[in-house]
């Protein structure tokens, strides 16, 4: 990619910004994200059933208050935040103080119970739930030039791109901890002049804005009554450690697990659209194709510090409870090697155009964005301690009652959907205790593999149905 006048285009965050939060922005249409994909919450009610059994060992973790907060971030519509009212037991919902964080204006009929905010409340107690949030943080996108210097990406209105000035600062900081350009075994890759600064979280001038709470990701993956559980599934967990904070490469923090990989091309996209490149055979999930020890032209990578603020704020809501961010990730170890910005229309995938005129995402850096404390798991194993699993009702029940039958054979095939390893069951969970225990480590066996994997492009297969 050549260099231009700097005065042309933009870096891709602000661009993301305006594009899907500005006042003609992506997520301002009336037809909502609905209109164009479908997250775990529109591919099946059990979804919200699961948060709502996830909010109901949170508030006995709190000894039940008499004010049970319930925090959507990035709320959408309200699709989430209703069905879990919805599947609360009276007594709980009764006590429960339901928001609703978007910066789209309040949809019409919304159930009144429901606080309508742009920005999170502050000093609740209860769950934060941010379900394809952090996807939709705008960040901007470093590439290495021919020379191996670390730049970022500039964009313009129309989708094409030119490479600009060199990192520095926060945002180099963040690259060289978190998501090195360089092949594996590599040297890092240089950058420009990195001057010192006394933190990376939110200090005026470094991280910047973090975008704010924005609107509901994406995801959806084929998938019905026929795909239901196999056996044999690795499941995967990970505790951070209490050293350090969210992208602070100075003092640790983080991870430190390396990440796993996947299947020999399970989760890699060839040929990502709008940028020509291939992956090998190894995919995203293993690196593959990358041969070569040196810094490579053409690697490129999303700067997730604005994502790691954005969290540690949405965190700091909380007085005590449970912080959960869903998401499809990746993790240090198993980055994917050009990046992942991509955009998408009407329930298909497409070059990321800043105009308005599609959603554009990336996946995110979860184990970057942990606090200390904090666990790492797939969605499968988090949906399945939740008691969401995909096998078939026994036969018996077909001659006893057969319309029962059918309706726990549609059930497993929509709990198979949301838990395929190969699709929404892969996708990242990060919980982050605040003041209370993990509630779901009880729930957790100790035989997983402390990895997050890297979640597989599993997204819209189609606009959400009716």
């Amino acid at each position: 990619m050549g260099r231009e006048a700097a005065d042309e285009g933009r870096g891709w965050r602000p661009a993301t910004e305006e594009a899907l939060y500005g006042p003609c922005g992506f997520y301002r249409r009336a037809e909502g994200p609905a209109g164009h994909f479908r997250t775990s919450v529109h591919a099946s009610a059990l979804f919200a059933r699961a948060v709502a059994r996830l909010l109901c060992l949170v508030d006995e973790s709190l000894g039940r208050p008499a004010e049970l907060a319930f925090v959507d971030m990035g709320a959408g519509r309200g699709e989430l935040v209703t069905g879990v009212l919805g599947a609360l037991p009276a007594e709980v919902a009764s006590r429960v103080r339901p928001y609703a964080v978007e910066r789209a204006a309040r949809p019409p009929g919304l159930d009144h119970r429901i606080e309508w905010l742009a920005e999170p409340p502050a000093g609740v107690t209860g769950l934060l739930f941010a379900n394809e949030w952090l996807d939709n943080v705008p960040v901007d996108v470093a590439e290495a030039d021919s020379d191996g210097v670390v730049r970022l990406v500039r964009v313009r209105a129309d989708g094409s791109e030119f490479l600009g000035a060199p990192v520095t600062g926060a945002d180099a900081r963040w690259l060289a901890r978190w998501w090195p350009l360089t092949a594996p075994g590599g040297p890092a890759a240089p950058t420009g002049p990195t001057p010192a600064a006394p933190s990376d979280l939110g200090g005026p001038g470094d991280s910047g804005d973090s975008g704010g709470p924005g609107a509901l990701g994406r995801s959806a993956v084929p998938g019905g009554p026929g795909d239901l559980d196999g056996p044999g599934t690795a499941h995967e967990t990970d505790v951070l450690g209490a050293s350090g904070g969210p992208g602070d490469p100075e003092h640790g923090g983080g991870a430190g697990h390396g990440g796993g990989a996947g299947g020999p091309g399970g989760v890699g996209r060839v040929g990502r659209v709008g940028h020509g490149r291939e992956i090998g055979a190894g995919g995203r999930d293993g690196g593959g194709g990358l041969g070569g020890g040196h810094p490579s032209e053409g690697l490129r990578a999303e700067i997730g510090l604005p994502r790691d603020v954005a969290w540690a704020a949405a965190v700091a809501c909380l007085d005590r409870g449970l912080a959960v961010a869903v998401d499809y990730a990746h993790s240090a170890g198993a980055r994917p090697p050009f990046g992942t910005l991509t955009g998408f229309r009407d329930g298909r995938e497409t070059a990321p155009v800043p105009d308005g005129s599609c959603d554009i995402t990336a996946h995110v850096a979860l184990d970057a964005c942990a606090l200390p404390g904090a666990r790492l798991l797939s969605q499968r194993e988090a949906l399945r301690a939740l008691g969401v699993h995909g096998g078939r009702p026994p036969l018996r029940l077909a001659s006893t009652d057969p319309a029962a039958y059918v309706r726990a054979l549609a059930g497993a095939g929509e709990a198979a959907e949301l838990t395929a390893p190969g699709g929404l069951g892969g996708f990242g969970w990060l919980l982050q205790p605040v003041g209370i225990a993990d509630p779901l480590a009880h729930d957790l066996g100790h035989d997983s593999d402390p990895s997050l994997p890297d979640a597989p492009d599993a997204r819209r297969n189609g606009p959400a149905g009716p």
